[in-house]
C-alpha cells in the first residue's frame, strides 16, 4: 500500500478527509491508505459470511453482534482505524475516544482474501488485529477455493490455534460464538476454481 501523500493526518483531519472524499481510508498513525472495491465474489462471500453469522447468533438469543464492512475498527495500541469485512462484538460496542463511528472491542474478525491482500491480511493486519484485547477469533476466507482458516485463542493466553477448512462439505466452527457454518452455505452462489480442488 503507498499512502496518499507525503504529509500526515490527525485522526481529526483523517475522518473529515473520509467524509469531504466520500472515499474510505485506513490510517496508520497518521497516513492515510485510499481502500479499493472488491471482486463480485469478494461482496458474495462478505454477504453470506454476514448472513450465517446473524443467523447463527440469532437463534442463540445471545448478546453478540455482528457487523458489516461499513463500520471502522480502532486498534488503540497501534493507532490504526481499518475496515474489516465483518466483525462480532460481544456486549455492549465500544468507540473510539476520537470518533462515534469506529468499533475497539471485536470477539471476532473476518477477513475475505483476495490476491493483493493475502500477505497483509495474514501477515501485518494479523498483528495489528492481535493487539485487541477482546479479540479471539480471525477467520479467513479464500475466494477461488472452498478454504478457510480460523485462528482462536483461549481467555488470558497468547496462543492461537489455527484450524483449516478444505472443501465444500466441511463445517465450520467458530469457538469464541460457540456457532457452526456449513461450507456450502458460506459459498452459496459462488463459483469457485474447480481446480484448485483437486
Amino acid at each position: 500500500m503507498k499512502p496518499i501523500r507525503d504529509a500526515t493526518f490527525s485522526v481529526a483531519e483523517y475522518i473529515k478527509y473520509e467524509i469531504d472524499t466520500n472515499q474510505k481510508y485506513e490510517y496508520h498513525n497518521g497516513e492515510l491508505f485510499a481502500l479499493t472495491g472488491g471482486s463480485i465474489k469478494h461482496a458474495l462471500l462478505i454477504g453470506n459470511i454476514y448472513t450465517e453469522l446473524r443467523n447463527g447468533l440469532k437463534s442463540k438469543k445471545s448478546d453478540y453482534k455482528p457487523i458489516t464492512g461499513e463500520a471502522k475498527l480502532y486498534i488503540k495500541k497501534e493507532n490504526k482505524y481499518v475496515y474489516p469485512d465483518s466483525m462480532v462484538i460481544c456486549g455492549e460496542i465500544e468507540k473510539s475516544e476520537e470518533t462515534d463511528e469506529a468499533i475497539s472491542n471485536p470477539t471476532l474478525i473476518v477477513e475475505v482474501l483476495s490476491k493483493s491482500t493475502l500477505e497483509y491480511d495474514k501477515g501485518d493486519k494479523f498483528y495489528f488485529y492481535r493487539q485487541i484485547p477482546t479479540l479471539k477469533e480471525y477467520v479467513l476466507i479464500e475466494q477461488d477455493r472452498y478454504v478457510v482458516e480460523v485462528y482462536f485463542k483461549k481467555d488470558k493466553n497468547d496462543l492461537w490455534r489455527i484450524s483449516r477448512y478444505e472443501g465444500k462439505d466441511q463445517t465450520i466452527i467458530l469457538q469464541s460464538l460457540d456457532i457452526r457454518i456449513k461450507m456450502a452455505e458460506l459459498y452459496f452462489d459462488i463459483e469457485t476454481d474447480q481446480k484448485s480442488q483437486s
